[in-house]
């Protein structure tokens, strides 16, 4: 399942280098409770999407988006599918200048570049060469754009039921009274909950859950009306003001910059 040079006694200890980075792979969901580390931890996915789960909320975090966690930090995380993902632990006494709190970055070439490459180093101190590449990666971190990619999650069972199925399926039709109906309660209690659990409205919250899956078809290249088409937009222009809305720029202008 794992590709791992090194154990978890290892990645919960400060000694050692002052990076390790790892991969790791499985053929089905994957889920890791609440623990935290004594290193700071990057990690992404590279496919699909993570759900991260902190003491005040969770996040849903697409592909082309790592999460940074500061030492000691409790998190937990789960896969949507099939897992496989890197990630990289920085010494605390190298996070100093680093992100104090957990946040999601977006992802370089160069910075996913010279993760993949630190996963093939061997363990014991890091001779120049990898002391240079484990160097850029910290510059990365420190430099990379901090963007809130939070898609809270709500507490009630049936709301986490219905935003399960929404996150699998981002273009269900089902308007609103039809999930309430589907998740056995009102309509009203739906919505009222939805608000006080989550921050958003459950229109907005879907919106926004389509918008997290779009990311990852504009990493994939997919054309713009086709994206608009699978995730249940009436038509691209609609999609295209709603990314804009959301993230300041077009989803074209978002993709080169990727």
């Amino acid at each position: 399942m794992h590709d791992l040079k090194f154990n978890y006694n290892t990645i919960n200890s400060d000694d050692g280098p002052v990076l390790l980075a790892l991969t790791a792979s499985a053929d089905m969901e994957r889920f890791t409770d609440k623990h935290s580390h004594a290193r700071g931890q990057l990690f992404a996915s590279l496919r699909g999407l993570l759900s991260v789960g902190l003491d005040d909320g969770m996040w849903i975090v697409p592909s082309i988006h790592a999460v940074w966690m500061p030492p000691h930090a409790t998190h937990s995380i789960r896969s949507h599918g099939p897992f496989h993902g890197w990630g990289a632990y920085v010494a605390e006494s190298a996070c100093v200048d680093l992100p104090q709190k957990p946040c999601t970055l977006r992802i370089s070439g160069l910075l996913r570049e010279a993760v993949l490459r630190a996963t093939a180093w061997p363990m014991g101190p890091l001779d120049l060469a990898n002391a240079h590449v484990a160097a850029v990666i910290l510059d990365e971190i420190r430099s990379m754009v901090v963007e809130p990619f939070g898609l809270p999650l709500p507490n009630d069972v049936r709301l986490q039921r219905i935003a399960s199925a929404l996150i699998a399926d981002p273009a269900n039709p089902r308007d609103l009274e039809q999930w309430a109906e589907w998740s056995a309660m009102s309509a009203r209690t739906l919505s009222r909950r939805f608000v006080s659990e989550t921050g958003f409205t459950f229109s907005a919250w879907r919106q926004r859950a389509r918008l997290m899956r779009s990311l990852e078809m504009l990493a994939a290249d997919v054309p713009v009306n086709t994206i608009a088409l699978e995730l249940g937009y009436s038509t691209a222009s609609v999609y295209i003001s709603l990314f804009r809305k959301t993230f300041g720029q077009t989803p074209a202008v978002y993709r080169q910059g990727l």
